[in-house]
């Protein structure tokens, strides 16, 4: 390889470093990191910013604005404050039940919006009950963002890393409902037994405690029945929209940003006030980590890997697909699932072409979704949820340590993980 290419690679390796460890602000790292690969010519602006495989990709980032000002606005009805009344009183105060369908109702909704934003809703509603109830809120914590992950694996817009992989792959919203999807049910199945056992201490019940969230009247959450209801509609045909893609031919971030700009337009929602729940720091962290990544590809540090990554497996479908689900669920309980899946995805292509571009070579692109989703779970830094839902706690004064997070993740990956092997190998390999 070109000194360049090297120089690259070094880049690369030290801003990793920077963001697992993060000794410094993500964001700050992974834009640091783009402006030198742009500095030492690894990279130049038409290839950063224009090119459709060694650049930004706009697809992501637009889907995922869209979505935020969706949710922006569907945030202000005071839906998310109704859901979790209404499962604490279904629960009648009993602390698994109500486990069950926190974690349930994350598991949904992170599968229709991102599990970022839903544990960014659902956390502090997790806690009034909790207080309510008297019980500690860690463990529901700890429960939901693990479910926000697992269920955010069953579609296109769950999970960031999902978005990427689709982008690269040329996978459809549909493609991940049929491959992901019943797979996911089964894992969630199993997580809810593995709360059961792994949380047992923490179910104790209050029968003067119950009385009171009985007495709680979810209605009154709603702040905004008409914006409910425009919201909602909007988000229906949005997401009908994604599953009609084989038809219609409109690319999700289109779809998303269309409908976002209709529900602004049509709604009493500002712009400011639709805009206010974005995460601009996570759409730039995006953007950053695009160009470090594009300037391996321009490089040929990609290419090299990938020859090599070909070479091992010696066309060896079944022994590609097991390695890169254990190895990306391993990697992602390191660091962070996105910039793993940024790096891997062009890896992973150049792995499918060689294995026949279609058929069961995409088990591939479904073992990398698995095994970073899935292995996110494993440490309180392996997934974006993990590290949102550790700084509310500490908020609101009840922090979450690594190693509480940590201890039950680990679990819960390794049967996760363990229950997609035979998933992936019977169905496309066997």
């Amino acid at each position: 390889m070109t000194v360049t290419a090297w120089l690259s690679v070094a880049a690369f390796v030290c801003t990793y470093a920077l963001i697992a460890t993060e000794r410094i602000h993500r964001v700050a790292a992974a834009l640091g990191g783009a402006g030198i690969m742009l500095l030492i010519h690894a990279t130049a602006a038409p290839a950063a910013f224009f090119s459709e495989h060694t650049g930004i990709d706009w697809n992501v980032i637009f889907l995922l604005l869209g979505m935020m000002i969706i949710v922006g606005v569907l945030k202000q009805t005071g839906v998310f404050e109704y859901l979790a009344i209404w499962a604490a009183k279904r629960a009648r105060g009993r602390p698994f039940r109500l486990m069950v369908l926190l974690v349930v109702i994350t598991a949904c909704a992170s599968a229709l919006l991102d599990n970022v934003t839903t544990v960014l809703l659902i956390a502090p509603v997790t806690f009034l009950v909790c207080e309510r109830l008297a019980l500690n809120v860690a463990p529901f914590l700890i429960a939901e963002a693990m479910a926000s992950n697992i269920g955010g694996a069953s579609t296109l817009v769950g999970d960031p890393p999902n978005i990427i992989i689709a982008s690269r792959g040329g996978l459809t919203f549909n493609d991940f409902l049929v491959h992901l999807a019943p797979l996911i049910v089964v894992l969630m199945v199993a997580f809810i037994g593995l709360c059961r056992i792994m949380f047992r201490g923490a179910f104790r019940y209050d029968p003067d405690r119950a009385a009171e969230i009985m007495a709680l009247n979810e209605r009154e959450a709603i702040a905004d029945r008409r914006l409910l209801w425009q919201s909602l509609a909007v988000l229906a045909v949005v997401m009908a929209a994604f599953v009609l893609h084989p038809v219609l031919h409109y690319e999700p971030s289109v779809v998303a940003l269309l409908g976002a700009g209709v529900l602004v337009a049509a709604t009493r929602v500002t712009t400011e006030e639709a805009i206010r729940e974005v995460e601009w720091p996570t759409l730039v962290f995006f953007a950053g980590l695009f160009v470090m990544v594009g300037a391996l590809v321009e490089t040929g540090v990609i290419g090299k890997i990938s020859e090599a990554a070909v070479g091992a497996t010696e066309g060896r479908l079944g022994f590609a697909t097991m390695l890169l689900l254990w190895a990306s669920a391993a990697l992602s309980a390191i660091v962070d699932n996105i910039p793993y899946v940024a790096t891997m995805s062009p890896i992973v292509a150049d792995l499918v072409q060689a294995n026949g571009g279609d058929g069961p070579a995409r088990a591939l692109w479904w073992a990398l979704a698995l095994g970073a989703d899935l292995g996110g779970n494993a440490t309180a830094v392996g997934a974006a949820a993990n590290v949102v839902v550790l700084g509310i706690a500490a908020r609101n004064r009840t922090p979450i340590s690594f190693w509480q997070f940590t201890k039950y993740g680990l679990i819960v990956t390794l049967v996760t993980v363990a229950i997609s092997t035979p998933y992936l190998w019977f169905r496309y390999l066997a």
